[in-house]
C-alpha cells in the first residue's frame, strides 16, 4: 500500500515536472498564439488574454490602421507575438506576430525561387546589425549594415531595391543586400552600354525627364544616356520641350560614354539620314528654292527646305533697304519665300540663303526713272556732321553741308529734321559706287544772282581780304558774296604786301551767277582808269590823236 502511493506520487511528480518543463519552455520561445482583447484603458493600454489566466499589455497604438482609428474593441481575438516575460506578465506584440505571419508566408511561398529576386519597401527601423526594411505589403527583412551601400547614414521612411541574400526558416527571417543589386545592375548596365556602342544598333527608350539642355532618355531598366538639344535635329540646338514630352517613346542612337564621369551620350539625328549629305549633292550656291519661315530672331530668319534643314536669312539680306534693322518688317514665321541659296557649308552645318538677290535692285531702277538734274522731293532719313541723307524712293543721296543754303557756315543739323519732306534737286549719279549727291541751294535764288541784277562786268567794286591763295586773292565784297582775284590780275599791287582785312579796290572782270562765280582784277582797274583819264582829256583836247602826244602837251602847258 505504501508502495502503491509512493508510486503514485513519484508519477505525479514526474508529470509536474514535464508540464512545468513546458511550461517554462513556453516561456522562454517566442510564438503566435490567439489571444482576446480584455479591455482598453484610459485609451493608450490594451489588455489581452492570452490563456492560462495570464494578461499581456500592448499599447494601443498597435490596434490602429493608416488613419489612426482603432479597429479592435474589447472581445476581439488578434493575433500576439509572446516574446517573454516581465514580472511574471507576458511581453506581447500584435504587429510583430502580423509581420511574422507574413514573412512566413513569404518564405513559404518563395522557398525555392527567391534566388535573384528583388524586393522594394523602405526603412522602418535598425539594430545593431543593420536595418530592418518593410515591403508595401507588410513583410520585413534585414539589410545588413556590411550589404547596405550607403554613403550617409539613411534616414527612417527611405524607400529602397535590394536583392535577397537568404532565408532563414527557423527565424521566419529574410536577409537582403542592396550592395549586390547595385553591382550586378552596374554590370549589366555597363553590358547593356558596350553593345548598345558597339553594335551601333537604334533601341527605343522612354524620356524620363526633359531638361533645356536635352532629354534623358531611358534606353533599358536602370539605363539612361543624355540626348543632348544639339543631337535632335539636324536643324542645329533645339529646344526639346517644343518638340517632346516626358514619357513619350523616341527611337536613339548611343553615340558615346564617359567613363569618368559614367554618362551615356545618345542621339536621334544619328537614326535619320544626314540630310547635309544629300544637300551638298543636289544644290549648289545661286539654285533658287522654295522654303518656309520657321524661326525669328533679331538678326534675321531660320528658314526650313522641309529636310530637317535650317537655313540662316540674315536681316541684311531681307531687303535693299540699308536700314533693315527688325525682320518681322519683312517676314512672317510660317511664310513660304523664294531665296537663293548664297554658301553650303556641310562640314559646319551652315546654310546661307538671301533673300534681297531675287527683288529689283533699287538703284537701277532709280535710275531707270531719275537722272541728274531733276527736281525731286524726299525724306530726311539722318542727319550728321556732314550733311543729311535723304530718301528718294527706296535708295538714298548725301545733301552736303555745302549744298544745302547760299549762306556760308549753315549745316543740315541747323535747317532740317529726321522725317522733314524736302525739295531737292539731283546734282550727280554715280552707277559704279551707287551714289547719289543732292543739292538745295539751287532752287533759291542765289547772293550772286541778286548781285548781278545790279552789276556788271567793268564795274569798280571795293572788298576786304578775306584769304590768301597760292593761285590769288580772295576778298568779301559783302557777306553772301566773295570774288576771286587772281595772282596776274593783282598788279600794281603786290600779293606779299597784302593782308587779311587790307580793303582792295578792282573792277568786275567775270562773273557767272549760275555756278557762283566771281572775278575782280585789280590790273584792269588801272586800264580803265587811264582810259577814262583819255576820254577826258579828249573832251577837253579834241586836237590830241594819242596818249603820248596828250601827255606832252600837259607836261608842256605846265612848263610854260
Amino acid at each position: 500500500m505504501e508502495r502503491e502511493f509512493q508510486s503514485q506520487e513519484e508519477v505525479a511528480h514526474e508529470d509536474f515536472a514535464k508540464m512545468l518543463e513546458e511550461h517554462e519552455n513556453r516561456r522562454s520561445e517566442s510564438r503566435i498564439i490567439d489571444g482576446t482583447i480584455v479591455e482598453i484603458q484610459d485609451g493608450e493600454r490594451v489588455l489581452v488574454d492570452v490563456g492560462e489566466k495570464q494578461e499581456g499589455i500592448l499599447n494601443i497604438n498597435e490596434l490602429k490602421n493608416s488613419e489612426g482609428e482603432v479597429v479592435y474593441k474589447p472581445g476581439d481575438t488578434i493575433k500576439v507575438l509572446v516574446s517573454g516575460f516581465r514580472n511574471e506578465r507576458p511581453i506581447i506584440s500584435h504587429k510583430k506576430a502580423v509581420v511574422k505571419e507574413k514573412n512566413r508566408e513569404f518564405i513559404e511561398k518563395h522557398r525555392d525561387d527567391f534566388e535573384d529576386m528583388v524586393v522594394e519597401g523602405v526603412i522602418v527601423g535598425n539594430n545593431k546589425g543593420g536595418y530592418v526594411v518593410e515591403s508595401d505589403e507588410g513583410v520585413q527583412f534585414f539589410l545588413p549594415s556590411s550589404h547596405a551601400f550607403f554613403k550617409n547614414k539613411p534616414q527612417r521612411g527611405k524607400r529602397l531595391s535590394a536583392k535577397i541574400l537568404k532565408i532563414d526558416e527557423d527565424r521566419d527571417s529574410i536577409v537582403i543586400s542592396r550592395k549586390k543589386l547595385i553591382l550586378e545592375n552596374a554590370k549589366k548596365r555597363q553590358e547593356i552600354i558596350e553593345d548598345l556602342l558597339n553594335s551601333g544598333k537604334v533601341v527605343e527608350g522612354t524620356i524620363k525627364k526633359i531638361t533645356n539642355y536635352g532629354m534623358f532618355v531611358e534606353v533599358a531598366p536602370g539605363v539612361e544616356g543624355l540626348v543632348y538639344y544639339d543631337e535632335i535635329s539636324y536643324k542645329g540646338p533645339v529646344n526639346p520641350a517644343k518638340y517632346f514630352k516626358e514619357g513619350e517613346k523616341v527611337e536613339v542612337k548611343a553615340i558615346d560614354y564617359n567613363r569618368e564621369k559614367n554618362r551615356l551620350a545618345l542621339s536621334i539625328k544619328a537614326t535619320q539620314p544626314d540630310p547635309w549629305k544629300e544637300i551638298e549633292s543636289e544644290l549648289e550656291p545661286g539654285d533658287v528654292i522654295e522654303v518656309t519661315v520657321s524661326n525669328i530672331e533679331p538678326y534675321g530668319a531660320f528658314v526650313d527646305l522641309g529636310n530637317d534643314i535650317e537655313g540662316l536669312l540674315h536681316v541684311s539680306e531681307m531687303s535693299w533697304d540699308k536700314r533693315a534693322k527688325d525682320p518681322h518688317e519683312y517676314v512672317q514665321v510660317g511664310e513660304s519665300i523664294e531665296v537663293e541659296i548664297l554658301e553650303i557649308d556641310s562640314e559646319n552645318r551652315r546654310l546661307r540663303v538671301s533673300r534681297r538677290s531675287l527683288l529689283p535692285k533699287p538703284f537701277e531702277e532709280f535710275m531707270k526713272e531719275y537722272k541728274e538734274g531733276d527736281i525731286v522731293e524726299g525724306e530726311v532719313t539722318s542727319l550728321t556732321d556732314f550733311g543729311a541723307f535723304v530718301r528718294i524712293g527706296k535708295v538714298e543721296g548725301l545733301l552736303h553741308n555745302q549744298d544745302i543754303s547760299w549762306k556760308k557756315g549753315v549745316k543740315a543739323k541747323d535747317l532740317l529734321n529726321v522725317g522733314d519732306r524736302v525739295e531737292v534737286r539731283i546734282a550727280k549719279i554715280d552707277p559704279q559706287r551707287e551714289r547719289i549727291s543732292l543739292e538745295r541751294k539751287s532752287l533759291e535764288e542765289s547772293p550772286l544772282e541778286k548781285f548781278a541784277k545790279d552789276h556788271k562786268v567793268g564795274d569798280i567794286v571795293k572788298g576786304k581780304v578775306k584769304d590768301i591763295k597760292d593761285f590769288g586773292v580772295f576778298i568779301s565784297l559783302d557777306e553772301d558774296i566773295d570774288a576771286l582775284i587772281r595772282n596776274e590780275d593783282l598788279p600794281p599791287l603786290k600779293k606779299e604786301e597784302l593782308q587779311v582785312g587790307d580793303e582792295v579796290e578792282g573792277v568786275i572782270s567775270f562773273c557767272d551767277p549760275k555756278n557762283n562765280r566771281l572775278r575782280v582784277s585789280v590790273r584792269r582797274l588801272a586800264r580803265q582808269k587811264e582810259r577814262e583819264a583819255l576820254k577826258e582829256i579828249n573832251r577837253e583836247e579834241s586836237g590830241a590823236t594819242t596818249l603820248g602826244e596828250i601827255m606832252q602837251e600837259k607836261l608842256g602847258r605846265q612848263g610854260r
